[in-house]
């Protein structure tokens, strides 16, 4: 039996608020208390000094799009562009110290904020001539590519969302991304994957849950997936629709996956003005665009719900929101919704939502997956969600508060490669939201970010995501500059947080200006999978 006890550290617990140590036996938690009592308790046990070093439940990352992000780390980084010049000029760097690749990858350039616009397909080709290229837009529902990618294209020029010198959306997006993939080598593809699970456990996460399908993947990036051999496990969910229980039960066989969702486009991204609204967009003359049906979207939830499979949809505008809580609605009035809320079904991003919809969404045991990071990047005055819906809808986005008030199960995540998978950066954003009346307490944040992001994975036994003993020891040991108690703004909280009859654990200072934590080291099941002593 292998037996660990650490010691000298801060142990994040809720049956210890004040623990110094842990103790491990076998990949489980058996102990956690303090270091007299622990080593009086396991006298044979390897003893590990923390050294002052926070111990907290391992992270989980509820949607990630693992080739891209590992391209992204990997290849043409654009998120730090500034105008359309200096993208170009990524750009021809980038080309000119990689002559030998059959295609140039890059993403993350976000025009919202540039004073000379998007790139064109001429910029492209003046800066890689016959080259194919694919660059994505930051939220990855548009790209501008090169003539040399867009001829590879069947069908691009006459499908919807086509522009000959501009971003691509829509199906013409979906048309020119499944060029670029099948560039890809299955070498460079699994680089590419392993890079981004390597990034994961250096951030203190040890699950990850890949959102695929046809149109963001594809099958056989998906598929490969499931033979990868890595520490972090991957919980992979495929995005098709599907109207009979038979055909939900072949396709979850055919593409291995684990649920029927993720990534199910019912609309776009606000960024891509494809996010489906009520009203028009403030800077476009369009409401978006709808990618299914209300028929559609009931009859896949319906085959799901009966075939006992979680199911989920990718969500952004009200409009989209809408024909989702009908759909909810429909099937819970034929059904029940205890026979929904079993199986925990998803709805990914979730950022325009009223009260109301989040009750219904509650009563059907919704589980939704979000990005705090968002809004710290698009929520602020004059960012992208005022540029692309003015003031007042700008503000409503991403109403943490909102949803937590109603009951609804949250699960925070990166979506990267939109965004880095750094947990710690979206808990600081979700407790200090743009809009203060929709951010929540740093602890709800973590949850969200451990047992919350378990949970959506289909782990309701009650301890994962948690240092109790029973739980399995997935936990990461973090450098942290001060740990506090209260981690609400609300001054009703944070007199409770700070009281001693609470027994409160404390968590890392977030507030604005402060360091993030820096991982030490990273456990799954009591094995180490990533050291910063070893790198």
């Amino acid at each position: 039996m292998e037996s660990q006890l650490l010691i000298g550290g801060h142990i994040y617990s809720p049956v210890a608020p004040d623990a110094t140590a842990i103790a491990i036996e076998d990949g489980v938690v058996v102990w956690v208390g303090s270091d007299p009592v622990g080593r009086a308790l396991h006298p044979k046990a390897e003893v590990i000094n923390l050294e002052g070093a926070m111990v907290a439940p391992a992270f989980v990352d509820s949607h990630v799009h693992l080739t891209s992000t590992g391209l992204a780390l990997r290849g043409l980084d654009l998120s730090g562009a500034v105008s359309r010049e200096d993208c170009l000029a990524r750009l021809r760097r980038y080309a000119a110290e990689h002559t030998d690749t059959d295609l140039i990858w890059g993403l993350g350039w976000d025009e919202s904020t540039w004073p000379d616009g998007h790139p064109s397909t001429s910029d492209i080709d003046a800066v890689v001539g016959h080259r194919p290229v694919y660059l994505a837009r930051i939220d990855e529902h548009s790209a501008v590519a090169s003539t040399a990618l867009r001829v590879r294209a069947d069908g691009v020029a006459d499908a919807f969302g086509y522009d000959p010198q501009g971003p691509l959306t829509a199906d013409a997006h979906h048309r020119v991304r499944a060029a670029a993939r099948a560039l890809l080598s299955t070498t460079g593809r699994n680089r590419a994957q392993r890079a981004a699970l390597d990034d994961a456990a250096a951030n203190g996460i040890v699950a990850v849950h890949e959102n695929g399908g046809p149109d963001i993947s594809g099958l056989d990036d998906f598929l490969a997936l499931a033979e990868i051999a890595h520490d972090v496990e991957i919980r992979r969910y495929w995005g098709a629709a599907v109207s009979e229980v038979d055909e939900a039960r072949a396709l979850l066989e055919t593409t291995r996956a684990h649920a029927l969702g993720g990534d199910l486009f019912i609309d776009g991204a606000i960024g891509s003005h494809t996010a489906l609204l009520r009203e028009p967009y403030d800077d476009a003359h369009t409401c978006g665009v709808g990618y299914l049906d209300a028929q559609t979207v009931t009859a896949h939830l319906r085959a799901c719900t009966a075939a006992a499979i979680q199911s989920g949809f990718h969500v952004i505008g009200d409009g989209a929101m809408d024909l989702l809580v009908q759909a909810f609605a429909d099937v819970a009035a034929e059904v029940g919704g205890p026979a929904l809320a079993r199986l925990g079904h998803r709805i990914e991003h979730a950022e325009m939502i009223t009260a109301d919809q989040a009750t219904t969404l509650a009563a059907c045991g919704v589980i939704a997956s979000m990005q705090p990071m968002f809004d710290a990047l698009w929520g602020g005055p004059g960012q992208l969600y005022e540029q692309r819906l003015g003031p007042d809808r700008g503000r409503s986005l991403n109403n943490f508060a909102q949803l937590a008030k109603a009951g609804v199960g949250l699960s925070f995540s990166s979506d990267a490669p939109v965004t880095s998978m750094q947990p710690w950066a979206a808990i600081a954003a979700a407790a200090n939201h743009n809009n203060p009346t929709s951010a929540i307490s740093v602890r709800a944040a973590f949850a969200a970010s451990t047992r919350g992001a378990w949970r959506a994975g289909g782990h309701r036994d009650g301890v994962a995501g948690t240092l109790v003993p029973g739980a399995p020891a997935d936990y990461a040991v973090w450098e942290v500059e001060e740990l506090v108690v209260a981690g609400s703004a609300d001054p009703k909280v944070a007199r409770w947080s700070t009281d001693p009859r609470s027994r409160v654990p404390a968590l890392p200072d977030l507030n604005p200006g402060r360091k993030l934590p820096d991982c030490v080291r990273t456990v799954r099941a009591g094995r180490t999978i990533y050291d910063r002593a070893a790198r």
